[in-house]
């Protein structure tokens, strides 16, 4: 027994299915099976792929429009606020649209109109923190925002780690560039780099004019659900070469995921593996890292899921 084990777990690592983010997944009861059930599947989603001109001619974003250019050096609260979208301006927004802006693709070069500054800080805020009681609305700098208050000798005591309740402040603007996942592979595209004193890095908000930003299509993949033991991909969490990080949308109760890949000149197709729970279980979607290696880097070619035949978006974690 331990040998067909063995056997088994080297035929779908040749085959290219690598161990889960963050351990190793066995190869789940009936894995063969499994295998050829996401091959046949993953083969009708990568023959039905037939995006449009745009994909391979335009602009196609394949990540969201307000990214970091480096290590930002989050703390808790910075964290939180970035991901929220809260921000504070100290500098009045250029309200003025540059000229137009240029993208270079391996395969040739995108002319595209730009927005002002003022226009994408719009888009890069999204609203205020919560009051925090004995905190300053305002960023924690030396003699900005008001002083911050310090619990008196009769306050009470919390016992739970302050909500984070603090906005990003941003003290420059300028023109420039960041890297992004788009439909022709990574490219640095024109963005709105925006200095922000709680950062290490910019924040940028990408300045491509929303008329020139082609629509992420959706999957070719038919109606028919999944076969029982197979996850779909919910998001690329990072693409690095020929490494693949990626969420699978799992059952509360079911066992460790094993991720499945099948890979084609012009697109990947990803899923996962997984051993069903028995008995009762709540009924709710969980999401599990998991990582594959590719025989080759991804380069241009799309990453789609096997469950609905949709590109996935890469979202940072």
């Amino acid at each position: 027994m331990r040998r067909l084990l063995a056997l088994l777990g080297l035929l779908v690592g040749l085959s290219g299915c690598a161990g889960a983010g963050g351990g190793s997944g066995a190869v789940p009861s009936g894995g063969g099976e499994q295998r050829r059930a996401f091959t046949q599947r993953a083969e009708e989603v990568a023959g039905s792929w037939r995006p449009g001109p745009q994909w391979r001619d335009g602009y196609v974003p394949l990540q969201d429009a307000t990214v970091l250019t480096g290590d930002p050096g989050f703390t808790d609260e910075t964290k939180v606020a970035f991901a929220a979208g809260w921000y504070r301006d100290q500098i009045p927004m250029p309200a003025a649209v540059p000229p137009d802006g240029t993208i270079r693709f391996p395969d040739g070069v995108l002319r595209v109109p730009l927005v002002s500054a003022a226009d994408a800080y719009a888009q890069l805020d999204r609203g205020d923190p919560p009051t925090c009681d004995g905190r300053p609305s305002a960023p924690g700098r030396p003699g900005v925002g008001g002083p911050t208050v310090e619990p008196g000798p009769d306050d009470p005591v919390s016992t739970t780690a302050p909500t984070p309740c603090i906005p990003l402040t941003v003290t420059a603007a300028r023109l420039g560039s960041a890297p992004v996942w788009t439909s022709r592979g990574r490219v640095d595209v024109p963005a709105w780099l925006f200095t922000v004193d709680e950062l290490a890095v910019p924040a940028a908000r990408l300045a491509v004019a929303p008329r020139a930003v082609g629509e992420v299509p959706g999957g070719a993949a038919d109606a028919r659900p999944l076969p029982d033991g197979l996850v779909g991909a919910q998001e690329l969490r990072a693409v690095t070469g020929d490494r693949l990080d990626y969420v699978v949308g799992v059952g509360a109760c079911d066992g460790a995921p094993t991720p499945l890949l099948l890979e084609r000149p012009d697109v990947v197709v990803v899923g996962a593996a997984v051993v069903r729970a028995t008995g009762m279980c709540t009924d709710q979607l969980v999401l599990k890292p998991v990582r594959v290696t590719l025989a080759a880097p991804l380069g241009d070619r799309t990453v789609l899921d096997v469950g609905t035949g949709a590109p996935l978006i890469v979202r940072a974690g």
